[in-house]
């Protein structure tokens, strides 16, 4: 009886010792992989890189994406950046269509408050949002395919009252305020909403202009003039000056190299790695 006591009591404290084991492996496998994704690089590279990726949204979850950039993941990077002694300079990797206009002025006005050199290079795509957050970059490369600006807001949307109609369907408005359902698709806008949002965009508009003038260090209305909306393939940015230079990532490489004053082979990237975690 006695053995059989001290048999339990050993095989309480291993279990109790594995336990504790675990969770203090778990910890540290836990601080290693955040610790990891807040370290940029291997302490070699010298440039960091971040893409502007897909839809720009206030956060994740706010719509049916499958790539979706926000501010916080691009300020938590960006700090991470500033601290790390090695790191001299950003390349900030356009891909995107645009997103919502605070979100996409918030990146950008964080890109101008930097003390780094970022350089901007637009891919496939920088237009609208994505092209707000690109010209705020010190110098900004596309190539002569790339699709560059849209400079305009949006806020189109589907009207089915008529589709409602022919389905049996009746819109009964309740409302506390004569504005507070404009918008709703379930019937016909009134002249008066269509005024009230159309000043709005124009608010909204007129701000996006601004912020490529001064960016971009263009005359007002050279930027109203090219803000119809429409995009434009990286040759013709360039001679409307919306970019710098007309290339890829070599091209980058040797901005970077000019800015820092050190040869181009000296010019390494650190490639953007996705959280491990999965929150």
């Amino acid at each position: 009886m006695q053995k059989s006591f001290l048999r339990e009591t050993a095989g309480t404290l291993m279990r109790a010792v594995v336990v504790v084991l675990t969770i203090v492996i778990s910890v540290i496998s836990v601080n290693f992989i955040l610790e990891s994704e807040s370290y940029i690089g291997d302490g070699i590279c010298n440039v960091a890189v971040f893409p502007i990726e897909g839809v720009i949204l206030p956060y994740n979850g706010l719509a049916d994406f499958d790539l979706v950039t926000t501010p916080e993941s691009f300020e938590s990077f960006i700090a991470s950046a500033e601290e790390q002694p090695g790191i001299e300079a950003m390349l900030i990797e356009v891909n995107s269509p645009g997103g919502t206009p605070v979100a996409s002025e918030r990146i950008a006005e964080r890109i101008r408050q930097s003390e780094l050199p970022i350089i901007g290079m637009i891919g496939d795509q920088g237009a609208s949002g994505g092209y707000m957050i690109a010209a705020a970059t010190d110098h900004l490369v596309a190539s002569p395919m790339s699709d560059v600006g849209s400079i305009g807001v949006n806020m189109s949307y589907l009207e089915e009252s008529e589709k409602n109609e022919e389905e049996g369907l009746t819109y009964v408005q309740l409302t506390t305020g004569k504005f507070k359902d404009t918008g709703t698709p379930n019937r016909p806008i009134t002249d008066e909403e269509r005024e009230l949002l159309m000043s709005d965009l124009n608010i909204v508009n007129d701000r996006f202009i601004d912020m490529v003038s001064e960016y971009r260090e263009l005359d007002r209305e050279a930027v109203v003039a090219l803000a119809d909306g429409s995009t434009m393939p990286g040759t013709r940015a360039l001679e409307n000056k919306l970019i710098d230079t007309l290339g890829g990532r070599e091209e980058v490489r040797d901005v970077i190299a000019r800015k820092l004053e050190i040869a181009n082979g000296d010019v390494v990237f650190c490639e953007y790695e996705r959280n491990l975690l999965p929150f």
